[in-house]
């Protein structure tokens, strides 16, 4: 059961998405548990890299170019669209809140799914959640009328929890138990952790579910503006580094997509609106949907052309 779910967790993570959507109260029940559940799924992640290495690829200039590009390019370029399109204030908010906020943690987990390096995985995801708190208070210093004051305590709470927690506790495993062992434990923990994934797409979309129930109109359009925002963040991210970095051309653009839009909301609350809790629901089950479309386009690119199995047989 659990290798017939690591190979199709890709469609599975989408459909956890709509099972969340069909069934609100279920999906209500697993958002309390994501806390716990996200720094199980960072620690046994965490556990398959040596922390030094970790340390390495987050000083090196390309991972922090693209935090630049992850939150202040895709800022510019989401906020341009906005303007052209003449949308109001709140609007605004919300989505300018999405483009800063960092980078899902899950995001490695889901890369390794995929088949993507998960040190590289990690090491953009903590540059650009780093990042998060100051593009965050800019863009909403530029859209408020009142002072901003993000809650960074509770910021930096959540960093020890889920990123320098998991990284110390990695590294006292490092430095304590056999290499052998800990490969052979993390390579057990590895099957489970696609299991902890799933919670996420299910937990996170009932309130979308709660705006089409009181408006479809309402609902359908949240929902479509959040396909909108994934397809920009991918294709523009994917555009940027294709022709520089072909390999991890995709990586970075499905990094670029996953966005902790529940960390934006617990700093910032106050300040967001209800424009972006829709928002924050909406952009769930296309994110989701993205290694789908990955693996798809990735087996029809592996398979032959009929014109190159004609050749050969002739």
């Amino acid at each position: 059961m659990l290798s017939f779910i690591n190979k199709h967790s890709a469609p599975l993570l989408m459909v956890a998405g709509i099972i969340g959507f069909i069934f609100p109260n279920v999906s209500k029940t697993v958002f309390p548990t994501l806390p716990f559940i996200l720094f199980f799924l960072m620690l046994f992640t965490l556990l398959g890299i040596k922390q030094e290495q970790l340390i390495k690829q987050l000083m090196r200039r390309s991972v922090w170019s693209y935090a630049c590009l992850h939150s202040i390019g895709l800022t510019l370029i989401a906020a341009s669209l906005l303007w052209l399109l003449n949308a109001p204030t709140s609007l605004f908010i919300a989505v300018t809140a999405v483009t800063a906020t960092g980078t899902l943690f899950a995001t490695p987990a889901i890369a390794k799914t995929l088949g993507y390096d998960v040190l590289h995985a990690m090491a953009l995801t903590i540059a650009s959640t780093l990042m998060m708190p100051l593009v965050l208070f800019i863009n909403l210093t530029l859209l408020q009328d009142d002072a901003v004051k993000l809650d960074l305590v509770e910021y930096i709470q959540r960093l020890v929890i889920f990123i320098i927690g998991p990284m110390a506790i990695s590294s006292f495993c490092y430095n304590t138990i056999n290499r052998e062992k800990l490969v052979y434990i993390h390579g057990q923990l590895s099957k489970f952790t696609v299991l902890l994934i799933f919670a996420f797409p299910l937990g996170l979309v009932a309130p979308l579910r709660e705006m089409f129930n009181r408006s479809f109109n309402d609902g359908l359009y949240y929902l479509m503006l959040g396909m909108l925002l994934c397809v920009v963040f991918f294709t523009v991210t994917f555009l940027c580094y294709h022709r520089y970095n072909k390999a991890n051309a995709t990586l970075f653009a499905i990094t670029a997509t996953n966005r902790n839009v529940l960390l934006t909301y617990t700093i910032a609350s106050s300040y967001l609106g209800t424009e972006y809790l829709a928002l924050m629901a909406a952009i769930q089950i296309p994110t989701y949907a993205l290694p789908v479309i990955v693996k798809a386009r990735a087996k029809l690119k592996s398979q032959p052309s009929p014109n190159v199995e004609h050749k050969k047989a002739e």
